[in-house]
């Protein structure tokens, strides 16, 4: 039997010993590292309020008004009919397009957000151009209803860091939704009742439109349903932490003196 040896000169050895480390540790380096740096990223990363961590059965429904009035009425009718305050996120083209129907929201008691003044896709703006959007929609609403306007949903839920510092500097709270009826979509009344139904919560925040065909007749169901349950329905900037508070990485605001 021949047993076959074979030599391999130092630098080669040293070439194999080190392709070999590399290949088998470099992995279990670059690891910790990775980890490090996402960490980084998440604590610098801002994110807006989607819902609220509270005890109290308390939710609020809101209302972005972006085109047409056609079932605002219908909609502030059921409100009136079950003594129900809610926040309407009005863009600055509607509120210059329907004057009249700003003063009568305001008129019914319900609170007015902030939804820009143009729509526009708000991470594109610079930081003044942020606040250039949210200062002139909030000079006509205040014109208007003499609210000054606390809460702002930005449009298409998009927002980035420079968002969110911007509209803090000018004493806004950045809104999102913890619930999306859908209702903008070709749905059906009873298909926007059973989605917010079964995902509603203490603190959680819903999504409607005041333009939506399927809206009046679900919130019909939904309002007394909240209501038979339990729950208390309130406008946006009352379900909130006004301070001593942080937003957790999903976007939950939680109260620091409970934590």
């Amino acid at each position: 039997m021949r047993v076959f040896v074979f030599r391999i000169k130092a630098p080669y050895l040293f070439l194999i010993v080190f392709t070999l480390f590399v290949a088998l540790f470099l992995p279990w380096l670059y690891q910790p590292l990775a980890t490090a740096v996402m960490t980084v990223t998440n604590q610098n990363r801002l994110v807006p309020i989607y819902r609220v961590d509270t005890k109290e059965k308390k939710v609020a429904i809101s209302f972005d008004a972006t085109w047409g009035t056609d079932l605002t009425d219908e909609i502030l009718s059921i409100l009136r009919e079950h003594d129900i305050k809610t926040t309407f996120f009005l863009a600055g083209y509607w509120v210059d397009k329907y004057p009249e129907y700003v003063v009568k929201i305001a008129e019914e008691g319900h609170e007015i957000g902030n939804h820009s003044y143009s729509h526009p896709h708000m991470n594109s703006l610079t930081f003044e151009g942020v606040v250039k959007e949210l200062q002139k929609n909030h000079a006509m609403i205040k014109d208007l209803s003499g609210q000054d306007s606390i809460v702002f949903r930005p449009p298409f839920g998009e927002y980035n860091n420079t968002v969110i510092k911007a509209a803090e500097s000018i004493g806004y709270y950045t809104i999102q939704w913890s619930i999306d009826s859908l209702d903008w979509q070709n749905t059906t009344s009873n298909e926007v009742y059973s989605r917010v139904m079964s995902k509603i919560g203490p603190g959680e925040i819903v999504l409607f439109h005041n333009a939506a065909k399927a809206t009046p007749d679900a919130i019909r169901r939904i309002i007394p349903e909240l209501k038979a349950q339990g729950y208390n329905i309130v406008p946006v900037s009352e379900l909130i932490y006004k301070e001593n508070y942080y937003i957790a990485h999903d976007g939950t605001q939680k109260n620091r003196g409970e934590n």
